[in-house]
C-alpha cells in the first residue's frame, strides 16, 4: 500500500466507527471500516491524486473528488456516503493529526472574514448572481433560500415558507403602518409578504444585482411600489430608523470581525420600541471555521456561528433577547426538497451550467442536509429590542389565533 493510501487507510478506520464503508483504492485492494450495520457504502478510487487531497484537506478533498470524478460512489449514493461520513465525523471528532490545521482555520476566522463592504458586495455576486433561472429550477415560487417552517411533516416547500414568513412576522408584532427595515431582503419575497399581507412600510436592502433587479420587478408587478423600497446597498449605509426589523439568512455573511458592528448598526437603527428577528444558521457546539468546500465553491467569507458568538456580540451592543427559538431539523427538510427539485430539473441545469458543476450542487445539497440532521447545525432565531417590557410577557401571541382559528373550525 502506497504512503497517502496507507495515511487514508489510518483516518478512516479513526473516524468511521459507525455503519458499513467499503474503499477501493487504486491498486485494487479493497478496505473496509465501520461496525458492518447498515447498507455498505462502496467507494472505489479513480486518482491517485485524490487520496493524497483528501488527506491534506479533507472535506475539500472529498467535494472536489465528487465534483471531477476521482472517485466513485456504487449507485452513486451520495447521500447514502455522505450521512455516514458526517455522523461518524461528529461521533468520532477531530484525529489528532487534524487538530493543527483546524486550531489554524479557527484563529484565521478573522481574516478570512473580513467583510468591508466591497469585499462583502464580491461574496454575494459569488453565489446569489448566478443564472435566475438556476434558483428558479428548486426554490419555490416566492423564491425563499432559507429554511421553511414545516408546522406539519406533510407541508409543501410553498407552503411551509408561507409559514415561515407567517411565523417571523407574528415574532415581528407587525402593525399597519409600521416601516420596516429587511436586511438581506433577496428576491423580496418577506419585504412582499410584510407589506401586502400585514400593511407594512418596507425598505429591503441587498448587495446582489439579480435579486435587487428581480425584487424591484416583483414589487412594481404587484403594484407595491409606494410599500416596498428595494435597495441596491449595504445594511451599514442605511440612516432612517424603523419600527421594526427583520434579517433572514444573511447574519451567515457579515463574517465574525463584523458582528458587534452589524448588532450596534441594529441598535441604531431600531426605534424606541421597536422590534427586530434576526434569524440564521448557526451551531449547536461551539465556535469553529467553515468548511473549507463551502468557503471555496460556496459561501466565500460565509460562517455559521455558536450560540455563544452571536450572543456575545449581543450583550456588548445593548440590545435585549426577548426571545430565543431553535429550529432543528426543519432546514435539513427544506434541504431535501431542494435537493428532489434539482435533480428533477439536472438537465435543465447542466444545460446552464455543465455536469461539474451539477455534481457540486448536489454535493452543496445533500452536505447541508447532512450538516442539520447529523452535524449539529441548527437556525436560531433571535427576537430583539431595546427593553425587556417592548413584547409580549408570555410567547401565547405566536399561536393564539392559530388556536382559535383551529376552534373555530372544530365548532362548525
Amino acid at each position: 500500500m502506497r504512503a497517502w493510501d496507507a495515511l487514508l487507510d489510518r483516518m478512516l478506520r479513526y473516524l468511521v466507527r459507525q455503519g458499513s464503508l467499503e474503499l477501493v483504492f487504486e491498486d485494487g485492494s479493497t478496505r473496509r471500516y465501520g461496525d458492518g450495520r447498515g447498507k455498505t457504502i462502496r467507494v472505489i478510487i479513480k486518482s491517485p491524486e485524490i487520496v493524497k487531497k483528501i488527506v491534506l484537506k479533507p472535506d475539500l478533498g472529498v467535494g472536489e473528488g465528487y465534483m471531477d470524478g476521482d472517485y466513485e460512489i456504487e449507485d452513486d449514493d451520495l447521500r447514502g456516503f455522505l450521512a455516514l461520513v458526517i455522523a461518524n465525523q461528529t461521533g468520532s471528532g477531530m484525529p489528532w493529526f487534524e487538530k493543527p490545521r483546524e486550531v489554524s482555520r479557527f484563529f484565521g476566522r478573522r481574516f478570512s472574514q473580513f467583510n468591508p463592504v466591497n469585499k462583502a458586495r464580491t461574496n454575494v455576486a459569488h453565489h446569489y448572481d448566478l443564472s435566475g433561472e438556476l434558483y428558479d429550477l428548486f426554490l419555490d415560487k416566492d423564491r425563499q433560500y432559507s429554511c421553511a417552517y414545516f408546522e406539519r411533516p406533510d407541508m409543501t416547500l410553498e407552503e411551509a415558507q408561507e409559514a415561515k414568513k407567517r411565523h417571523i412576522a407574528k415574532k415581528l408584532l407587525i402593525e399597519p403602518g409600521m416601516s420596516v427595515l429587511d436586511i438581506g431582503c433577496g428576491w423580496g419575497g418577506m419585504a412582499l409578504t410584510l407589506a401586502r399581507d400585514f400593511g407594512a412600510k418596507v425598505v429591503g436592502v441587498t448587495l446582489s444585482t439579480e435579486q435587487h433587479a428581480l425584487a424591484r420587478k416583483r414589487v412594481a408587478e404587484a403594484g407595491l411600489e409606494d410599500k416596498v423600497d428595494i435597495r441596491l446597498t449595504d445594511y451599514r449605509d442605511v440612516n432612517e430608523n424603523f419600527d421594526r426589523i427583520v434579517s433572514v439568512g444573511m447574519f451567515e455573511h457579515v463574517g465574525v470581525p463584523h458582528y458587534r458592528e452589524y448588532f450596534s448598526k441594529v441598535r441604531d437603527l431600531l426605534k424606541p420600541g421597536g422590534v427586530s428577528l434576526i434569524h440564521f444558521i448557526g451551531r449547536s457546539g461551539p465556535g469553529g471555521a467553515t468548511a473549507d468546500f463551502i468557503t471555496k465553491y460556496i459561501f466565500p467569507g460565509g460562517y455559521c456561528p455558536a450560540m455563544s458568538e452571536a450572543s456575545n456580540a449581543v450583550e456588548h451592543e445593548g440590545l435585549v433577547v426577548t426571545d430565543l427559538e431553535v429550529w432543528r431539523l426543519h432546514y435539513a427538510e427544506t434541504l431535501r426538497h431542494w435537493y428532489d427539485r434539482f435533480t428533477a430539473n439536472i438537465d435543465r441545469a447542466e444545460a446552464l451550467y455543465d455536469a461539474r458543476f451539477c455534481r457540486m450542487w448536489r454535493f452543496y445539497l445533500i452536505a447541508s442536509e447532512m450538516a442539520f440532521r447529523h452535524g449539529g447545525q441548527v437556525v436560531f432565531q433571535y427576537q430583539l429590542a431595546h427593553e425587556v417590557g417592548d413584547v409580549p410577557l408570555t410567547r401565547d401571541y405566536l399561536y393564539r389565533a392559530d388556536a382559535e382559528q383551529e376552534h373555530h373550525l372544530a365548532a362548525e
